[in-house]
């Protein structure tokens, strides 16, 4: 039983005098609780009030009792309601984004438009220590970097204003029971319980077995979040000072100097290789994905590894990191070198998405997607996507070891520069499962089998 007799802690050090807060209430627990905490300390502080809701056009009747509950909220507390209205469904289907994405993309570029109307100086969302100790663990399985583990940031800030989260070293279950104590109510979300989404299942399945081995797993994460961050601003300041003499732009030429291109979409840089094997491990993979991200490239952790070895007398002289990512070694210099992945003209292929079960035209093939045998038919299963291909695309093939990049597939089997750029290939949570006349490895776990109604399939 958890017994709290005040309000949860707040943490004030970003809020000032006469500060205009907008408090971004959903209607859920832990936004009304913010709320009421912050109306409790805001004639201390000196606080201006006001309330932010956002209706997102989904959950039909429910989503208009939380803007009715949430403004009645504000006029009892005697408060000024923003009130704002979004189609994340036809934002989702336009932006080719699951629904909670594109939610979370309104959600806070309207934060950021009530700042830049001058509407508020800051507005504060009701992050919590369990949110953040489930997103450290979410982007810790999706094999997130040293930045991804900093999680949910206390402060984000913007041009106009800040973003606050002043719950974020608080416990949901504090915020329920303070609520439940000055006999406050609130509003409850079905969708939060439910598991198709990864989020919840993490909430509700994965965090409670941990807390099993770990009583305190949730403020472990959180701390873990915390040395992240520190450590990520510590390296970002470190290699602020190095990249300018470690990374240099565009290539070398003859007599002195280096050109660089002046294609927006194209670009090097060079970066000498004895002064790369004389770095630390750590320092030295900072470098070359800043190297990539000079050129807006992003490297995961594979594409990375290849640097590494590259930088050995003994590795590869070429890698092709992705499609518009090569990298080369000269006798002096390790070079990443950015092209055009689509060359003027030529219009990528437009994305489609499938779902499971169903059907999917395109790109000249038809797919039927069925439920694989020993599956829950009525079991939620990510769509898959039929597409080109993209950027860093790699597929594991049978009966071979480790995935290959699609330009080596497209080598051994002849295909042409203009052919490559509409091949057929099929997308499912994050890999390629299907691929037009390859034997692609799609991996035991895959949920649905893949059937060839039309295109020139030769290993259906």
């Amino acid at each position: 039983m958890v017994n709290v007799t005040r309000a949860p802690e707040i943490d004030g050090s970003e809020l000032r005098a006469g500060m205009r807060v907008a408090v971004a209430v959903s209607g859920g627990s832990d936004s009304v609780g913010l709320l009421r905490a912050l109306a409790e300390v805001a004639s201390g502080i000196g606080l201006v009030l006001a309330v932010a809701h956002l209706h997102h056009g989904i959950r039909a009747a429910e989503a208009d009792e939380d803007a009715r509950f949430v403004a009645d909220l504000a006029e009892r507390l005697g408060l000024e309601l923003h009130l704002h209205r979004v189609d994340t469904p036809a934002a989702a289907r336009e932006r080719r984004e699951t629904l909670e994405e594109a939610a979370r993309g309104l959600r806070y570029a309207w934060f950021r438009q009530l700042l830049s109307e001058g509407k508020a100086d800051a507005v504060a969302t009701a992050h919590t220590l369990d949110d953040q100790a489930e997103t450290v663990l979410h982007r810790l399985l999706r094999g997130a970097w040293t930045e991804g583990l900093g999680g949910i940031h206390p402060v984000i800030g913007c041009p106009d204003g800040v973003i606050l989260r002043p719950f974020l070293g608080t416990r949901h279950a504090d915020i329920q029971a303070w609520l439940r104590e000055i006999g406050q109510p609130w509003r409850e979300d079905a969708s939060n319980t439910d598991t198709a989404h990864t989020r919840n299942r993490i909430r509700h399945e994965l965090l409670p077995r941990l807390a099993e081995f770990n009583p305190q797993i949730a403020e472990q994460l959180a701390r873990l979040a915390t040395i992240a961050r520190d450590e990520e601003s510590w390296w970002e300041q470190e290699l602020g000072r190095l990249l300018p003499s470690l990374v240099l732009p565009g290539r070398p030429v003859r007599g002195g100097g280096r050109a660089v291109s002046t294609r927006p979409d194209e670009g090097s840089v060079g970066m000498e290789l004895e002064r790369l094997r004389g770095l630390a491990p750590a320092l030295r993979r900072r470098v070359l994905r800043a190297a990539a991200k000079q050129l807006r490239c992003g490297l995961n952790f594979e594409q990375t590894e290849r640097l590494m070895a590259m930088c050995d007398p003994e590795g590869a002289r070429k890698e092709q990191l992705a499609a518009e990512l090569r990298a080369e070694r000269t006798a002096r210099e390790l070079r990443l070198v950015r092209e055009a992945a689509v060359p003027a003209g030529d219009v990528a292929p437009e994305p489609v998405e499938a779902p499971i079960p169903g059907s999917v035209t395109g790109l000249g093939v038809e797919l039927r997607l069925r439920v694989a045998e020993g599956t829950n038919p009525d079991a939620a299963v990510a769509r898959a996507v039929l597409r080109g291909p993209r950027a860093g695309d790699r597929v594991r093939l049978r009966h071979s070891r480790g995935a290959k990049p699609l330009k080596e597939i497209f080598e051994r089997m002849n295909i042409d520069a203009a052919a490559r750029r509409a091949w057929p290939v099929l997308e499912w949570t994050g890999r390629i499962v299907w691929m037009k006349d390859v034997a692609v490895d799609a991996g035991p776990e895959i949920p649905f089998a893949i059937e060839v109604v039309r295109g020139d399939e030769s290993d259906p």
